[in-house]
């Protein structure tokens, strides 16, 4: 028997399931089964792959009650969220109505004496390695411009998420794509690296830990390492509308959120009021089991991941910051962690500099745009980065100077399918959603035809 890989709830600390890893020889067949079946896939017409897709979309919204009592049983989120499928549907979606254009050659002339012109031709097989955090959206965000581009794809999903492959098999098996298009599959750690480094596989897309990624990083042509994004509320803010985005996107499943909102800057003007705001609105948070409807902040969705915000938030008090929160009669010490808000924080302090991924949150006091700026960019992520004021012009003059992948204006984690998701710095590198999504998993091919 292989290896057996464990998904342990964060609910109770059971084993919520179980599977075999497949051996190296397993996983090298089921590349083989995906090269072969890419010839066929990818001289399909764009269309018509679209159309299957779309059909596996349709497959998971009609199953949308598995999806939520699942991902609580896996990972923790409350059910009263109802799962992933709104942004699962709407990045699907969009990228569906954009695949055919950018999938069209870039004619650069058609004359009688020359055609020249680029054609987008598929890489072959992707292989998708996926987080648990948002297991649906960030597995769809290649998983179907890749299949619509017309690669074949391997999906190897979080132990903690091991379900989620196995819904979107069955969504796929359901839409009749064809033997070998779509796999879901069950690896260790050794044999995903055996596919990539003995080149199974043509692509690959990482979004996880910075360790993991700089361990693929030479193979992996897009990663998503980690974050530490950042929210500035100006002196023009609308104070009562940042305060209940920011604790939202602070404080949304449990805090583990790629774009989650980690640290905010507020101008002293507001920074009283901002302080005390918040602190209220968080205490009205409802932690307990993620069954219960009435639980707003499910547990962490393992207990090591709880630990370190614990550490984090524990070594910050120890170096003089100020917890607000009082612990709730629901945190056990283990995934079940009390959300909490910092101040009296610096950059010293690894919770305002080391990714987090969890329910905390600290508040920095500034002067000015130029403080705020500095203090933003002193990070070695660079993922998103939230912007509150009135005044669009200075929201975009304060963008241009941050160094991130997103600039958000009154609004904050949230991806926009139509916009390109991608970072800087020790985020990683690589395209996501949009028309550039499609470039990153297609390679340019030229055509220069003399005609006489």
């Amino acid at each position: 028997m292989g290896k057996i890989v464990r998904c342990v709830s964060p609910i109770d600390g059971s084993v919520y399931l179980e599977r075999e890893a497949l051996s190296e020889e397993a996983a090298f067949a089921a590349a083989a089964r995906a090269r072969a079946a890419q010839k066929d896939w990818v001289a399909r017409p764009v269309q018509e792959r679209v159309g299957l897709v779309l059909k596996a979309n349709d497959y998971i919204g009609q199953t949308v009650d598995r999806m939520a009592n699942e991902l609580a049983h896996q990972m923790g989120r409350p059910i009263r969220y109802g799962g992933e499928f709104r942004g699962f549907n709407e990045r699907t979606l969009y990228m569906a109505s954009i695949a055919e254009e950018a999938l069209e050659p870039y004619l650069v002339e058609d004359s009688g004496a020359f055609k020249r012109m680029i054609k987008r031709e598929a890489m072959g097989v992707v292989l998708v390695v996926a987080p648990w955090n948002y297991p649906y959206m960030t597995a769809i965000n290649t998983i179907a411009p890749a299949l619509m581009a017309g690669n074949t794809v391997i999906l190897k999903h979080a132990a903690q998420t091991l379900k989620v492959g196995e819904h979107l098999a069955d969504a796929f098996a359901a839409a009749g794509l064809p033997e070998g298009v779509f796999q879901n599959v069950v690896l260790d750690h050794d044999t995903t690296s055996a596919l990539i480094s003995q080149r199974a596989v043509n692509f690959v897309n990482f979004t996880g830990s910075v360790e993991g990624g700089k361990a693929m990083e030479r193979a992996a042509a897009s990663t998503e390492l980690g974050g530490k994004d950042p929210g500035y509320v100006r002196a023009d803010a609308d104070i009562d509308a940042a305060v209940e985005t920011l604790v939202d996107g602070a404080m949304f499943n449990s805090g583990q959120c790629c774009c989650g909102i980690e640290r905010i800057y507020v101008h002293e003007s507001l920074y009283d009021e901002f302080v005390a705001k918040t602190v209220d609105l968080v205490k009205t948070y409802r932690l307990g089991n993620p069954l219960d409807p009435d639980t707003t902040i499910g547990p962490m969705a393992n207990v090591r991941f709880a630990a370190e915000v614990r550490a984090q938030i524990d070594e910050a008090v120890a170096m003089g910051a100020v917890a607000h929160i009082p612990l709730s009669n629901a945190d056990d010490g283990g995934a079940y962690l009390t959300p909490q808000v910092l101040t009296n924080v610096t950059h010293e302090m690894r919770v305002m500099r080391d990714e987090s991924f969890g329910p905390v949150v600290g508040i920095m006091k500034v002067k000015d745009d130029d403080e705020a700026i500095a203090l933003m960019n002193d990070c070695q992520y660079g993922l998103t980065a939230s912007i509150w004021t009135r005044d669009p012009a200075a929201a975009e003059a304060i963008g241009d100077r941050l160094e991130t992948g997103t600039v958000f204006m009154n609004r904050c984690d949230y991806l926009d399918p139509a916009l390109c998701w991608t970072g800087c710095k020790d985020t990683g590198r690589g395209a996501g959603l949009s028309i550039l999504a499609y470039q990153a998993l297609t390679r340019p091919k030229s055509y220069h035809l003399k005609k006489a």
